[in-house]
């Protein structure tokens, strides 16, 4: 795949956080328009009923999409860690890693982003963060022992890419969104257990939870999506970066044969690895259902466009 270019990539993905952060309210306004229009019983003037309802909605759920990505927005890295296990790994406790850090940083004009250590002798890596001050590379312990230092440069490069791209504020929008149909979801889910369910409130509730798989379903899509094309302009950087493209297609031979993360159990945060382990479970699907809810391109074919570049 051929890479566009810095600025390019950075303008494509500062356009594609723009038109999620508008896709995925309109989405949810659109599926509250529908949960209006089909529990309403009045025939005469449904459409005008619909309407008044739906305007008087509008200041609450814009209030309540807002307050949800603020809070998820700026407590994502603290969210990472939990669910990863990662911790900082100090300059003193691995100066090999820092060095290679620091060289591609400098060579690239890049800052310094943190770097955070994942002990688990798996191999695998992610990049995360939403600015200068949160950008962070974590490498599993695994990932750092069994590569030499070749091939643990192209993935750091392969991270960083991500990070120079964009791709990690991208990412991180489209989870946030994702997150609001999941909570609703276990929401509605609860109350179905602990409510009465009258006849009328279960009609409600079926047409709210059908409503909200959709919105799911859709949103996911959106999502896997860009999470496979980030990955091929990520090896295309990493390989312009270093200038070894054969060093990360070397690298995710190794990490291919391991790389489960015994910590992650979450599927948003399993997709920001740079390969993820939890697809490989599902690999009994058929190839085209198994591609539309990807997030990662098969790393076969990562590995065989690396080896043409």
């Amino acid at each position: 795949m051929e890479y566009l270019g810095l600025q390019t990539q950075i303008w494509k993905n500062n356009i594609k956080s723009l038109i999620l952060l508008i896709l995925f309210p309109s989405l949810i306004f659109v599926l509250v328009w529908l949960f209006l229009f089909f529990i309403n019983e009045e025939p005469e003037q449904k459409i005008d009923f619909v309407n008044e309802n739906f305007i008087q909605f509008i200041p609450w759920i814009s209030v309540g999409v807002i307050l949800w990505f603020i809070i998820a927005y700026f407590s994502h890295s603290t969210m990472i860690k939990k669910a990863t296990g990662s911790k900082p790994l100090e300059r003193t406790e691995n100066k090999r890693v820092y060095n290679l850090v620091e060289n591609l940083c400098i060579g690239n004009g890049m800052q310094m982003p943190k770097i955070n250590l994942i002990e688990d002798d798996s191999l695998n890596a992610f990049a995360s963060g939403i600015d200068s001050s949160s950008y962070t590379v974590s490498l599993s312990r695994g990932i750092i022992n069994k590569l030499n230092d070749e091939e643990l440069e192209a993935v750091i490069a392969h991270e960083l890419t991500h990070i120079r791209n964009r791709d990690v504020r991208l990412l991180i929008v489209s989870i946030i969104f994702v997150g609001i149909f999941a909570f609703l979801t276990e929401m509605l889910l609860r109350s179905i257990r602990f409510s009465g369910r009258g006849k009328k409130d279960g009609k409600i509730i079926i047409i709210a939870l059908l409503l909200i798989a959709v919105g799911y379903l859709l949103s996911s899509i959106f999502r896997f999506a860009i999470s496979r094309s980030r990955e091929y302009m990520a090896d295309a950087g990493a390989s312009e970066m270093t200038k070894k493209p054969w060093a990360l297609a070397a690298a995710l031979e190794k990490v291919a044969k391991d790389s489960r993360i015994e910590a992650v159990e979450r599927k948003d945060i399993a997709q920001l690895f740079i390969d993820n382990p939890q697809e490989k479970e599902k690999s009994g699907l058929s190839n085209s259902l198994f591609s539309i809810f990807a997030t990662h391109p098969p790393i076969e074919k990562r590995i065989e466009v690396l080896k043409g570049f």
